[in-house]
Parts: C-alpha cells; sequence; structure tokens
C-alpha cells in the first residue's frame, strides 16, 4: 500500500516590515534556506520548540511553589535536580 509523507500545507499571505523582508531575503540568498516560506516555518517550529520548554519550566515552577520550602542547600538541590534529570 502506498503512503505519501507528504506535510499538508497551508497559504497564507503575510507582511513584513522593510527590515524583516531584507533579512528574510538575505537568509535565501545565503542558501540557508530555498525560500521565506521555508525560514518562517523554521522559525516557527524553533518558537514551538521554546514554547514545550517554557511551559515545562513553569509548570516545574509552581510545582516548587507549592510544595513549600526546603532545608537542602543549593548544592543539594543541583544534584537532586542533575538525578532527576538524568532518570
Amino acid at each position: 500500500m502506498f503512503t505519501s509523507n507528504l506535510v499538508k500545507m497551508n497559504r497564507q499571505s503575510i507582511t513584513f516590515t522593510d527590515p524583516n523582508d531584507k533579512w528574510l531575503k538575505s537568509m535565501v540568498a545565503s542558501k540557508e534556506y530555498s525560500s521565506k516560506s521555508e525560514l518562517v516555518n523554521d522559525l516557527i517550529r524553533q518558537a514551538r520548540k521554546q514554547q514545550i520548554q517554557i511551559d515545562w519550566i513553569n509548570s516545574k515552577l509552581a510545582e516548587a511553589e507549592e510544595s513549600g520550602f526546603t532545608e537542602l542547600s543549593k548544592s543539594e538541590i543541583l544534584e537532586e535536580s542533575k538525578k532527576r534529570m538524568n532518570v
């Protein structure tokens, strides 16, 4: 059975400020990206990943605030954090 790996693309019309448009064009001209669309999609992917990380950090901060105070030293907290990250 044939399955397609094509991603559905939605066409959008967006407007850029002159400095942003010049930057986008320079990135395409440098051959780092094949088109402005590819670059904008990459920037959006990066922003989405960054938002996931921010959300994770915020959830950990909320957990920490709810758990109260600790008697651990900074070095003990750091060591415990490292242990949890390796799990």
